[in-house]
């Protein structure tokens, strides 16, 4: 009998990541979706193998519906990341852009 395996697998977070690496299936599907072959993808994501890439893809084609209504869940949750971090913004981030505009201004 052949062993099924599962390149698919949830976090404690949710987030569908595959292989041994757990890499988050969000960036596979958005290379396969403007068209890099699993080669290309496997190349992004070094710590995959192409067995595991192939799986994911597999597994996104099969679940489509499933991984669609994930993907728009994690747009909604970067979206909410991305408005936290526009109302408070970091320090840091603040300083390294304030140098860079007077780095520009004494360029013109």
């Amino acid at each position: 009998m052949t062993e099924t395996k599962s390149y698919i697998h949830a976090d404690a977070h949710g987030v569908m990541r595959a292989g041994a690496a757990a890499v988050p299936l969000d960036g596979i599907v958005a290379g396969f979706e403007v068209g890099d072959s699993p080669e290309s993808i496997q190349r992004q994501y070094p710590a995959l193998d192409l067995e595991e890439v192939y799986g994911a893809i597999t597994y996104y084609l099969a679940h489509r519906a499933e991984v669609t209504e994930y993907l728009k869940k994690q747009d909604a949750v970067w979206a909410s990341w991305r408005s936290k971090l526009e109302q408070n913004p970091d320090p840091l981030i603040e300083r390294l852009k304030a140098v860079r505009a007077a780095k520009a201004r004494q360029a013109s």
